[in-house]
Protein backbone atom coordinates (compact mmCIF):
# COMPACT_ATOMS: atom_id res chain seq x y z
CA UNK A 1 0.00 0.00 0.00
CA UNK A 2 1.80 3.48 -0.94
CA UNK A 3 2.07 5.87 2.19
CA UNK A 4 -0.24 8.72 1.65
CA UNK A 5 0.54 12.07 2.61
CA UNK A 6 -2.66 13.91 3.16
CA UNK A 7 -3.30 15.53 6.20
CA UNK A 8 -7.10 16.14 5.95
CA UNK A 9 -8.17 12.92 6.05
CA UNK A 10 -7.14 9.68 7.67
CA UNK A 11 -8.90 7.15 5.88
CA UNK A 12 -6.91 4.32 7.26
CA UNK A 13 -7.76 5.62 10.54
CA UNK A 14 -11.46 6.10 9.45
CA UNK A 15 -11.51 2.51 8.16
CA UNK A 16 -9.57 0.91 11.42
CA UNK A 17 -13.00 3.25 13.03
CA UNK A 18 -15.63 1.36 11.12
CA UNK A 19 -14.13 -2.31 11.97
CA UNK A 20 -14.08 -1.30 15.88
CA UNK A 21 -17.33 -0.30 15.39
CA UNK A 22 -18.63 -3.61 13.72
CA UNK A 23 -16.36 -5.55 16.14
CA UNK A 24 -17.86 -3.84 18.91
CA UNK A 25 -21.48 -4.25 17.96
CA UNK A 26 -20.59 -8.37 17.40
CA UNK A 27 -18.72 -8.65 20.93
CA UNK A 28 -21.97 -6.82 22.25
CA UNK A 29 -24.47 -9.39 20.80
CA UNK A 30 -22.26 -12.12 21.76
CA UNK A 31 -21.79 -10.43 25.61
CA UNK A 32 -25.55 -9.92 25.78
CA UNK A 33 -26.08 -13.65 25.02
CA UNK A 34 -23.93 -14.57 27.39
CA UNK A 35 -25.53 -12.55 30.19
CA UNK A 36 -28.62 -13.80 29.13
CA UNK A 37 -28.22 -17.45 27.77
CA UNK A 38 -30.67 -16.28 24.81
CA UNK A 39 -29.18 -15.95 21.02
CA UNK A 40 -32.36 -14.18 20.47
CA UNK A 41 -32.59 -11.35 22.56
CA UNK A 42 -35.09 -9.22 20.65
CA UNK A 43 -36.89 -8.98 17.20
CA UNK A 44 -33.54 -7.61 15.59
CA UNK A 45 -31.48 -10.36 16.64
CA UNK A 46 -33.67 -12.98 14.71
CA UNK A 47 -37.03 -11.74 13.21
CA UNK A 48 -38.68 -15.39 12.41
CA UNK A 49 -36.71 -16.74 15.64
CA UNK A 50 -38.05 -14.16 17.51
CA UNK A 51 -42.13 -14.91 16.81
CA UNK A 52 -41.42 -18.60 16.90
CA UNK A 53 -39.93 -18.54 20.50
CA UNK A 54 -42.77 -15.88 21.38
CA UNK A 55 -45.25 -18.24 20.05
CA UNK A 56 -43.65 -21.17 21.69
CA UNK A 57 -44.02 -18.97 25.33
CA UNK A 58 -47.90 -18.28 24.45
CA UNK A 59 -48.16 -22.17 24.34
CA UNK A 60 -46.00 -22.93 27.50
CA UNK A 61 -47.43 -19.91 29.78
CA UNK A 62 -51.14 -20.71 28.92
CA UNK A 63 -50.21 -24.50 29.92
CA UNK A 64 -48.85 -23.62 32.92
CA UNK A 65 -51.92 -22.42 34.19
CA UNK A 66 -53.84 -25.07 32.80
CA UNK A 67 -51.72 -27.23 34.87
CA UNK A 68 -52.59 -24.85 38.24
CA UNK A 69 -56.54 -24.94 36.97
CA UNK A 70 -56.57 -28.59 37.16
CA UNK A 71 -54.85 -29.11 40.30
CA UNK A 72 -57.47 -26.70 41.40
CA UNK A 73 -60.20 -28.73 39.50
CA UNK A 74 -59.07 -31.32 41.19
CA UNK A 75 -59.04 -30.41 44.73
CA UNK A 76 -63.02 -29.10 43.92
CA UNK A 77 -63.95 -32.54 43.14
CA UNK A 78 -61.93 -34.16 46.17
CA UNK A 79 -64.20 -31.43 48.17
CA UNK A 80 -67.56 -32.62 46.48
CA UNK A 81 -66.64 -36.59 46.37
CA UNK A 82 -65.66 -36.33 50.33
CA UNK A 83 -68.76 -34.42 51.27
CA UNK A 84 -70.88 -36.99 49.53
CA UNK A 85 -69.15 -39.93 50.96
CA UNK A 86 -70.10 -38.08 54.25
CA UNK A 87 -73.65 -38.33 52.87
CA UNK A 88 -73.54 -41.96 51.74
CA UNK A 89 -71.99 -43.25 55.42
CA UNK A 90 -75.31 -41.11 57.24
CA UNK A 91 -77.71 -42.62 54.24
CA UNK A 92 -76.22 -46.18 55.70
CA UNK A 93 -77.06 -45.27 58.74
CA UNK A 94 -80.91 -44.58 58.18
CA UNK A 95 -81.03 -47.72 56.40
CA UNK A 96 -79.41 -49.86 59.05
CA UNK A 97 -82.07 -48.18 61.50
CA UNK A 98 -84.95 -48.59 59.11
CA UNK A 99 -84.24 -52.36 59.11
CA UNK A 100 -84.40 -52.26 62.20
CA UNK A 101 -87.78 -50.33 62.37
CA UNK A 102 -89.36 -52.77 60.13
CA UNK A 103 -88.72 -55.50 62.92
CA UNK A 104 -91.83 -57.05 64.53
CA UNK A 105 -90.35 -56.82 67.65
CA UNK A 106 -90.71 -53.23 68.06
CA UNK A 107 -93.61 -51.34 69.61
CA UNK A 108 -94.76 -47.76 68.32
CA UNK A 109 -92.64 -46.15 71.40
CA UNK A 110 -89.30 -47.88 69.73
CA UNK A 111 -90.08 -46.85 66.42
CA UNK A 112 -90.84 -43.62 67.36
CA UNK A 113 -87.57 -43.58 68.87
CA UNK A 114 -85.79 -44.49 65.83
CA UNK A 115 -87.62 -41.98 63.98
CA UNK A 116 -85.88 -39.58 66.11
CA UNK A 117 -82.59 -41.30 64.81
CA UNK A 118 -83.27 -40.92 61.46
CA UNK A 119 -84.61 -37.08 61.50
CA UNK A 120 -81.53 -36.02 63.32
CA UNK A 121 -80.07 -38.13 60.56
CA UNK A 122 -81.91 -37.18 57.72
CA UNK A 123 -81.04 -32.89 59.00
CA UNK A 124 -77.39 -33.62 58.49
CA UNK A 125 -77.20 -34.92 55.37
CA UNK A 126 -79.33 -31.46 54.05
CA UNK A 127 -76.76 -29.51 56.11
CA UNK A 128 -74.08 -31.02 54.18
CA UNK A 129 -75.65 -30.29 51.06
CA UNK A 130 -75.93 -27.05 51.89
CA UNK A 131 -72.82 -26.01 52.98
CA UNK A 132 -70.44 -27.62 51.44
CA UNK A 133 -68.59 -24.99 49.24
CA UNK A 134 -65.07 -24.50 47.40
CA UNK A 135 -63.80 -20.95 46.71
CA UNK A 136 -67.34 -19.57 48.12
CA UNK A 137 -69.46 -21.48 45.42
CA UNK A 138 -71.95 -23.97 46.96
CA UNK A 139 -71.42 -27.74 45.09
CA UNK A 140 -74.09 -29.78 46.57
CA UNK A 141 -77.18 -28.11 46.50
CA UNK A 142 -77.82 -28.11 42.22
CA UNK A 143 -76.28 -24.73 41.66
CA UNK A 144 -72.75 -25.94 40.62
CA UNK A 145 -73.92 -27.19 36.79
CA UNK A 146 -72.37 -26.82 33.95
CA UNK A 147 -69.18 -25.05 35.10
CA UNK A 148 -66.11 -25.41 32.64
CA UNK A 149 -62.83 -26.17 33.70
CA UNK A 150 -59.99 -24.62 31.34
CA UNK A 151 -57.49 -27.69 31.17
CA UNK A 152 -55.58 -26.20 28.23
CA UNK A 153 -53.41 -23.49 26.67
CA UNK A 154 -56.12 -22.40 23.72
CA UNK A 155 -59.71 -21.63 23.82
CA UNK A 156 -62.10 -24.29 24.66
CA UNK A 157 -59.84 -26.77 25.88
CA UNK A 158 -62.28 -27.55 29.02
CA UNK A 159 -63.70 -30.40 30.42
CA UNK A 160 -67.69 -29.74 31.58
CA UNK A 161 -68.16 -30.42 35.38
CA UNK A 162 -71.92 -31.02 36.77
CA UNK A 163 -72.91 -31.94 39.98
CA UNK A 164 -76.34 -32.63 41.27
CA UNK A 165 -78.46 -31.52 43.86
CA UNK A 166 -77.90 -33.51 46.78
CA UNK A 167 -80.24 -32.38 49.21
CA UNK A 168 -82.13 -34.67 51.34
CA UNK A 169 -85.29 -33.47 49.43
CA UNK A 170 -83.46 -34.16 45.48
CA UNK A 171 -82.53 -37.41 45.96
CA UNK A 172 -84.48 -40.98 46.45
CA UNK A 173 -86.89 -43.55 44.71
CA UNK A 174 -88.47 -42.54 41.62
CA UNK A 175 -92.09 -44.28 41.74
CA UNK A 176 -95.20 -44.73 40.03
CA UNK A 177 -98.60 -44.06 41.89
CA UNK A 178 -101.60 -46.13 40.96
CA UNK A 179 -104.10 -45.25 38.02
CA UNK A 180 -107.77 -46.25 37.03
CA UNK A 181 -109.64 -49.00 38.02
CA UNK A 182 -107.34 -51.95 38.88
CA UNK A 183 -106.76 -50.95 42.06
CA UNK A 184 -109.17 -48.06 43.31
CA UNK A 185 -112.16 -50.50 41.95
CA UNK A 186 -110.93 -53.76 42.70
CA UNK A 187 -108.09 -53.75 44.97
CA UNK A 188 -105.73 -51.19 46.80
CA UNK A 189 -102.84 -49.61 46.56
CA UNK A 190 -101.83 -48.05 49.57
CA UNK A 191 -98.61 -46.73 50.46
CA UNK A 192 -96.72 -47.73 47.23
CA UNK A 193 -97.78 -51.18 48.37
CA UNK A 194 -95.75 -51.12 51.26
CA UNK A 195 -98.73 -51.28 53.84
CA UNK A 196 -99.80 -54.58 54.18
CA UNK A 197 -102.91 -56.15 52.70
CA UNK A 198 -102.80 -53.03 50.30
CA UNK A 199 -101.08 -53.93 47.48
CA UNK A 200 -103.63 -56.56 45.02
CA UNK A 201 -106.13 -56.37 42.87
CA UNK A 202 -108.59 -59.47 42.79
CA UNK A 203 -110.73 -60.61 40.39
CA UNK A 204 -112.89 -64.00 39.58
CA UNK A 205 -110.26 -65.84 37.65
CA UNK A 206 -109.76 -63.70 34.28
CA UNK A 207 -107.17 -61.03 35.87
CA UNK A 208 -107.45 -57.20 35.64
CA UNK A 209 -104.78 -56.34 34.01
CA UNK A 210 -105.02 -55.32 30.37
CA UNK A 211 -103.17 -57.35 27.94
CA UNK A 212 -100.75 -55.68 26.03
CA UNK A 213 -97.26 -53.72 26.07
CA UNK A 214 -95.82 -51.35 28.52
CA UNK A 215 -92.99 -49.01 27.50
CA UNK A 216 -90.83 -47.88 29.48
CA UNK A 217 -88.48 -44.46 29.11
CA UNK A 218 -85.91 -44.30 31.93
CA UNK A 219 -82.76 -41.84 31.96
CA UNK A 220 -80.66 -44.70 29.98
CA UNK A 221 -82.91 -45.45 26.80
CA UNK A 222 -86.53 -47.45 26.49
CA UNK A 223 -87.51 -51.07 26.52
CA UNK A 224 -90.98 -52.41 26.61
CA UNK A 225 -92.42 -55.08 28.37
CA UNK A 226 -95.89 -57.61 27.47
CA UNK A 227 -98.25 -57.89 29.73
CA UNK A 228 -101.33 -60.71 30.22
CA UNK A 229 -104.60 -59.98 31.86
CA UNK A 230 -103.69 -62.58 34.29
CA UNK A 231 -99.90 -61.79 34.54
CA UNK A 232 -98.52 -62.05 38.08
CA UNK A 233 -96.47 -58.94 39.05
CA UNK A 234 -93.55 -60.94 39.86
CA UNK A 235 -93.28 -61.79 36.15
CA UNK A 236 -93.91 -58.47 35.36
CA UNK A 237 -91.19 -56.86 37.29
CA UNK A 238 -89.05 -59.83 35.90
CA UNK A 239 -89.57 -58.32 32.83
CA UNK A 240 -88.68 -55.15 33.91
CA UNK A 241 -85.56 -55.71 35.22
CA UNK A 242 -84.33 -58.04 31.90
CA UNK A 243 -84.37 -54.47 30.16
CA UNK A 244 -83.09 -52.54 32.75
CA UNK A 245 -79.66 -51.50 31.26
CA UNK A 246 -81.75 -50.54 28.62
CA UNK A 247 -84.01 -48.14 30.63
CA UNK A 248 -82.36 -46.86 34.15
CA UNK A 249 -85.77 -48.69 36.10
CA UNK A 250 -85.61 -51.55 37.68
CA UNK A 251 -88.66 -53.22 39.39
CA UNK A 252 -89.97 -55.49 42.67
CA UNK A 253 -93.17 -56.93 43.29
CA UNK A 254 -95.41 -57.61 46.14
CA UNK A 255 -98.68 -59.28 46.61
CA UNK A 256 -101.03 -58.76 49.99
CA UNK A 257 -104.74 -58.52 50.13
CA UNK A 258 -106.69 -58.17 53.68
CA UNK A 259 -109.76 -60.54 53.21
CA UNK A 260 -112.82 -59.21 55.60
CA UNK A 261 -113.94 -62.86 57.01
CA UNK A 262 -117.03 -64.49 58.57
CA UNK A 263 -117.10 -67.44 60.90
CA UNK A 264 -117.90 -70.78 59.65
CA UNK A 265 -115.86 -73.68 58.16
CA UNK A 266 -113.66 -73.21 55.02
CA UNK A 267 -112.51 -74.99 52.92
CA UNK A 268 -110.36 -74.60 49.38
CA UNK A 269 -107.71 -74.99 47.68
CA UNK A 270 -104.89 -72.26 47.33
CA UNK A 271 -101.93 -72.28 44.39
CA UNK A 272 -99.76 -69.46 42.61
CA UNK A 273 -100.15 -69.46 38.80
CA UNK A 274 -103.21 -69.02 37.09
CA UNK A 275 -106.83 -70.45 36.84
CA UNK A 276 -105.41 -72.15 33.90
CA UNK A 277 -102.23 -73.14 34.81
CA UNK A 278 -102.40 -73.19 39.10
CA UNK A 279 -98.81 -74.25 40.65
CA UNK A 280 -98.02 -75.13 43.92
CA UNK A 281 -101.59 -75.84 44.83
CA UNK A 282 -102.12 -76.99 48.67
CA UNK A 283 -105.61 -77.49 49.93
CA UNK A 284 -106.83 -75.48 52.90
CA UNK A 285 -109.38 -76.90 55.58
CA UNK A 286 -110.44 -74.19 58.82
CA UNK A 287 -112.61 -73.50 60.81
CA UNK A 288 -112.93 -69.70 62.44
CA UNK A 289 -114.84 -69.33 65.46
CA UNK A 290 -115.16 -65.47 65.47
CA UNK A 291 -113.60 -62.53 63.24
CA UNK A 292 -110.93 -62.15 65.96
CA UNK A 293 -107.00 -63.32 66.56
CA UNK A 294 -107.75 -66.08 68.59
CA UNK A 295 -110.95 -66.91 65.94
CA UNK A 296 -109.08 -66.88 63.24
CA UNK A 297 -105.99 -68.51 64.47
CA UNK A 298 -107.39 -72.37 62.63
CA UNK A 299 -107.16 -70.48 58.91
CA UNK A 300 -104.28 -68.56 59.66
CA UNK A 301 -102.01 -71.33 61.00
CA UNK A 302 -103.63 -73.68 58.14
CA UNK A 303 -102.25 -71.37 55.44
CA UNK A 304 -98.62 -70.88 57.38
CA UNK A 305 -98.27 -74.43 57.33
CA UNK A 306 -98.03 -74.43 53.85
CA UNK A 307 -95.84 -71.57 53.49
CA UNK A 308 -92.97 -73.04 52.53
CA UNK A 309 -94.69 -74.11 49.08
CA UNK A 310 -97.31 -71.28 48.15
CA UNK A 311 -94.80 -68.29 49.83
CA UNK A 312 -98.32 -67.04 51.25
CA UNK A 313 -97.79 -65.73 54.66
CA UNK A 314 -101.02 -65.12 56.90
CA UNK A 315 -101.78 -62.66 59.20
CA UNK A 316 -105.07 -60.47 61.07
CA UNK A 317 -104.29 -56.96 60.96
CA UNK A 318 -105.55 -54.20 64.07
CA UNK A 319 -109.17 -54.38 61.88
CA UNK A 320 -109.25 -58.26 62.48
CA UNK A 321 -109.25 -59.10 58.63
CA UNK A 322 -107.28 -62.12 57.13
CA UNK A 323 -104.06 -60.65 55.49
CA UNK A 324 -102.42 -63.20 52.96
CA UNK A 325 -99.01 -61.71 51.29
CA UNK A 326 -97.04 -63.34 48.80
CA UNK A 327 -93.65 -60.84 49.06
CA UNK A 328 -92.36 -61.79 45.65
CA UNK A 329 -95.55 -60.87 43.88
CA UNK A 330 -97.09 -64.17 42.91
CA UNK A 331 -100.51 -64.49 42.18
CA UNK A 332 -102.44 -66.30 44.69
CA UNK A 333 -105.50 -68.16 43.41
CA UNK A 334 -108.65 -69.28 45.65
CA UNK A 335 -110.43 -72.29 44.15
CA UNK A 336 -113.10 -75.13 45.12
CA UNK A 337 -114.18 -72.89 47.52
CA UNK A 338 -116.54 -74.64 49.97
CA UNK A 339 -118.35 -74.07 53.67
CA UNK A 340 -119.94 -71.73 55.53
CA UNK A 341 -117.39 -69.23 55.86
CA UNK A 342 -116.89 -66.10 53.19
CA UNK A 343 -113.80 -64.01 52.43
CA UNK A 344 -114.03 -60.54 50.47
CA UNK A 345 -112.12 -58.28 49.51
CA UNK A 346 -111.77 -55.39 47.10
CA UNK A 347 -111.75 -51.79 46.37
CA UNK A 348 -114.98 -49.78 45.72
CA UNK A 349 -116.71 -53.29 44.26
CA UNK A 350 -115.61 -56.29 46.22
CA UNK A 351 -115.14 -59.83 45.32
CA UNK A 352 -116.66 -62.19 48.03
CA UNK A 353 -115.30 -65.91 47.92
CA UNK A 354 -118.21 -68.30 49.47
CA UNK A 355 -119.98 -71.38 48.51
CA UNK A 356 -123.05 -70.05 47.86
CA UNK A 357 -124.37 -67.01 45.84
CA UNK A 358 -120.71 -65.54 45.78
CA UNK A 359 -117.41 -66.48 43.87
CA UNK A 360 -115.65 -70.24 44.22
CA UNK A 361 -112.89 -69.18 42.42
CA UNK A 362 -111.15 -65.65 42.73
CA UNK A 363 -107.45 -64.77 41.63
CA UNK A 364 -105.61 -62.00 43.89
CA UNK A 365 -102.76 -60.06 41.74
CA UNK A 366 -100.03 -58.11 42.87
CA UNK A 367 -98.91 -55.04 42.65
CA UNK A 368 -95.51 -53.34 40.62
CA UNK A 369 -92.76 -51.37 42.52
CA UNK A 370 -90.97 -49.67 39.68
CA UNK A 371 -87.90 -47.75 41.21
CA UNK A 372 -85.16 -45.60 39.83
CA UNK A 373 -82.94 -42.60 40.97
CA UNK A 374 -84.18 -40.49 37.53
CA UNK A 375 -87.02 -39.64 36.44
CA UNK A 376 -89.08 -41.87 34.16
CA UNK A 377 -92.38 -42.50 31.83
CA UNK A 378 -94.61 -45.64 30.65
CA UNK A 379 -96.94 -45.69 27.89
CA UNK A 380 -99.19 -48.06 28.53
CA UNK A 381 -99.11 -48.16 32.57
CA UNK A 382 -102.69 -48.07 33.15
CA UNK A 383 -102.59 -51.56 31.71
CA UNK A 384 -101.03 -52.49 34.97
CA UNK A 385 -102.82 -50.03 37.05
CA UNK A 386 -100.36 -47.50 37.14
CA UNK A 387 -99.78 -43.80 36.41
CA UNK A 388 -97.18 -43.00 33.41
CA UNK A 389 -95.34 -40.57 35.06
CA UNK A 390 -92.90 -40.79 37.95
CA UNK A 391 -92.44 -38.85 41.28
CA UNK A 392 -89.79 -38.48 43.43
CA UNK A 393 -90.35 -39.79 46.89
CA UNK A 394 -87.64 -38.10 48.66
CA UNK A 395 -85.37 -39.50 51.31
CA UNK A 396 -86.63 -36.20 53.52
CA UNK A 397 -89.96 -37.49 53.88
CA UNK A 398 -88.84 -41.19 54.91
CA UNK A 399 -90.74 -41.99 58.39
CA UNK A 400 -89.85 -45.30 60.40
CA UNK A 401 -92.21 -45.08 62.97
CA UNK A 402 -94.48 -47.66 61.24
CA UNK A 403 -93.67 -51.17 60.04
CA UNK A 404 -94.69 -50.12 56.46
CA UNK A 405 -93.26 -47.04 56.57
CA UNK A 406 -89.83 -48.61 58.00
CA UNK A 407 -90.18 -51.09 54.73
CA UNK A 408 -90.76 -48.07 52.22
CA UNK A 409 -88.27 -46.34 53.61
CA UNK A 410 -85.74 -48.77 52.65
CA UNK A 411 -86.01 -48.74 49.37
CA UNK A 412 -86.21 -45.15 49.17
CA UNK A 413 -83.02 -44.29 51.19
CA UNK A 414 -81.33 -47.60 48.83
CA UNK A 415 -82.57 -45.54 45.53
CA UNK A 416 -80.51 -41.96 47.39
CA UNK A 417 -77.57 -44.35 47.86
CA UNK A 418 -77.41 -45.45 44.05
CA UNK A 419 -78.02 -41.79 43.23
CA UNK A 420 -74.93 -40.43 45.46
CA UNK A 421 -72.68 -43.56 44.14
CA UNK A 422 -73.64 -42.54 40.64
CA UNK A 423 -72.52 -39.00 41.50
CA UNK A 424 -69.38 -40.12 43.01
CA UNK A 425 -68.65 -42.28 40.13
CA UNK A 426 -69.21 -40.24 37.84
CA UNK A 427 -67.10 -37.52 39.82
CA UNK A 428 -64.06 -39.70 40.23
CA UNK A 429 -64.04 -40.32 36.27
CA UNK A 430 -63.96 -36.60 36.21
CA UNK A 431 -60.84 -36.58 38.42
CA UNK A 432 -59.30 -39.08 36.26
CA UNK A 433 -59.57 -37.06 33.32
CA UNK A 434 -58.79 -34.09 34.83
CA UNK A 435 -55.23 -35.78 36.35
CA UNK A 436 -54.98 -36.89 33.31
CA UNK A 437 -54.79 -33.64 31.14
CA UNK A 438 -52.37 -31.81 34.01
CA UNK A 439 -49.84 -34.70 33.35
CA UNK A 440 -50.15 -34.20 29.30
CA UNK A 441 -50.04 -30.34 30.47
CA UNK A 442 -46.83 -30.72 31.72
CA UNK A 443 -45.53 -33.12 29.44
CA UNK A 444 -46.57 -30.77 26.37
CA UNK A 445 -45.09 -27.38 28.62
CA UNK A 446 -41.78 -29.39 28.87
CA UNK A 447 -41.26 -30.46 25.32
CA UNK A 448 -42.20 -27.07 24.46
CA UNK A 449 -39.27 -25.53 26.87
CA UNK A 450 -37.03 -28.02 24.87
CA UNK A 451 -37.94 -26.74 21.74
CA UNK A 452 -37.86 -23.20 22.44
CA UNK A 453 -34.57 -23.39 23.71
CA UNK A 454 -33.54 -25.15 20.43
CA UNK A 455 -34.71 -21.78 18.62
CA UNK A 456 -33.72 -18.77 21.08
CA UNK A 457 -31.05 -20.03 23.92
CA UNK A 458 -27.48 -19.29 22.92
CA UNK A 459 -24.92 -22.01 22.49
CA UNK A 460 -22.90 -20.55 25.49
CA UNK A 461 -19.36 -22.30 24.09
CA UNK A 462 -19.61 -20.94 20.50
CA UNK A 463 -20.30 -17.34 22.60
CA UNK A 464 -17.62 -17.52 24.45
CA UNK A 465 -15.06 -18.72 21.47
CA UNK A 466 -16.70 -15.75 19.47
CA UNK A 467 -16.75 -13.26 22.49
CA UNK A 468 -12.78 -14.14 22.82
CA UNK A 469 -12.36 -13.87 18.56
CA UNK A 470 -14.28 -9.97 19.01
CA UNK A 471 -11.94 -9.54 22.43
CA UNK A 472 -8.57 -10.03 20.62
CA UNK A 473 -9.72 -8.30 17.48
CA UNK A 474 -10.98 -5.15 19.25
CA UNK A 475 -7.51 -4.92 21.14
CA UNK A 476 -6.26 -5.29 17.28
CA UNK A 477 -8.05 -2.78 16.21
CA UNK A 478 -7.11 -0.25 18.93
CA UNK A 479 -3.78 -0.84 18.66
CA UNK A 480 -3.65 -0.54 14.87
CA UNK A 481 -5.84 2.82 15.28
CA UNK A 482 -3.03 4.33 17.43
CA UNK A 483 -0.11 3.16 14.34
CA UNK A 484 -2.75 5.37 12.18
CA UNK A 485 -2.57 8.45 14.12
CA UNK A 486 0.62 8.04 14.77
CA UNK A 487 1.39 7.50 10.78
CA UNK A 488 -0.40 10.87 10.24
CA UNK A 489 1.34 12.98 12.76
CA UNK A 490 4.30 12.14 11.30
CA UNK A 491 3.75 13.69 8.34
CA UNK A 492 3.92 16.84 10.22
CA UNK A 493 7.81 16.88 10.42
CA UNK A 494 7.57 17.45 6.37
CA UNK A 495 6.50 21.24 7.71
CA UNK A 496 9.42 23.56 7.39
Amino acid sequence: MAISGILNTNTSALNTINALNSTQGSLNTYLQQLSTGKSINGPANNPAGYAIAQRFQTQINGLNQAVSNGNQGVSLVQTATGAIQNQTSLLQQIRTTAVQAANASNTSQDRQALQGVVSQLLAQVQTIATQTQFNGQNLLDGTFSGAQFQVGSNANQIINVSISNSQSNAIGNNTLASSGTVYSTNGAFTNGGYTLGSAFTISSGGGNFTAGSVSISGSAGAGSVTVAADESANNIAASVNAVSQSTGVTATATNSVAFTVTSGSFAFSLSNGTSGAASNTVNISANVTGVNPTGLSGLVSAINNSTAQTGVAASVNSSNQLVLTQSNGQNMLFSGFGGSGTLAAGGTASTTLSSGTGEGVALVQGAVQFQSTQGYALSGGSKIGLKDISSLTAVSTVNVSTAAGAQQAISVVDQAINTLNQQNGALGAIQNRIQASVANDQTTATNLQSAQSVVQDANIAQATSQMTKYQILQQAGISTLAQENSLQQSFLKLIP
